[in-house]
């Protein structure tokens, strides 16, 4: 075998490994969920004022906010120990001004020691700057499905707020009220531009999941 056939055959193999590397790159998580929706120029219908027979819900340590951010190899998953907050309804309406979530950053976490102390670096969540995060609702539109809502309002991150919808569900087990959501937002629209390594890209969708429990406020 000559060295011309020796180098067109290890042409080929790497060319092929590189197609079944490709092939067996893990899926984007963000993939086929519903993307935050900038809201700026959406004519919304504000919540109704607060009535007197409205119930205000505080948030319990049974709720989690979670997100999971994701490079060309992978995926890590992660979220936020540390948040309180309210929801008010009058029956299955949100109603008044006293609907946000505020995230402690400091208290965020993921599935990897190293990892979560760069996310709280100045090259992700920059938590020593920016130690709060938050969601403000401005506008809730009831959907077709049971349970089903548009939420719109204020999210704040890295400093910079945007007005966003993005789907959700509201529920009501008795005394517990129950907010759902999962869906995606750019980290690049608040400010966190860190690339990753030339070879391992960190993609811009971050997902993110709310589970929020919420008991009568006392």
């Amino acid at each position: 075998m000559d060295k011309k056939t020796v180098v067109i055959g290890g042409v080929v193999l790497v060319a092929i490994l590189g197609v079944v590397g490709v092939m067996n790159l893990p899926e984007n998580p963000a993939k086929d969920l519903p993307r935050a929706q900038d809201a700026n120029e959406q004519v919304t219908p504000a919540l109704q004022k607060q009535s007197d027979a409205a119930v205000t819900y505080t948030f319990s340590k049974e709720s989690t906010i979670g997100f999971t951010g994701s490079k060309i190899t992978g995926s890590h998953d992660g979220g936020f120990n540390s948040f309180g907050g309210s929801f008010v309804l009058d029956g299955e309406q949100p109603v008044g001004e006293d609907n946000q979530i505020l995230i402690q950053t400091d208290s965020l976490w993921s599935d990897n020691d190293r990892l979560t102390r760069h996310l709280k670096s100045k090259d992700f969540f920059d938590v020593a700057t920016y130690p709060e995060a938050s969601f403000k609702l401005s506008a809730a539109i009831k959907g077709q499905e049971d349970a089903a809502y548009t939420l719109t309002g204020d999210f704040t991150l890295h400093g910079v707020t945007k007005s966003i919808k993005f789907p959700a569900t509201i529920t009501l087990e008795g005394d517990t009220l129950r907010l759902k959501s999962e869906f995606v937002i750019n980290r690049k629209d608040y400010g966190i531009v860190y690339p990753g390594k030339i070879n391992d890209l960190i993609r811009e969708e971050v997902v993110i999941r709310l589970d929020m429990i919420g008991v009568p406020k006392a």
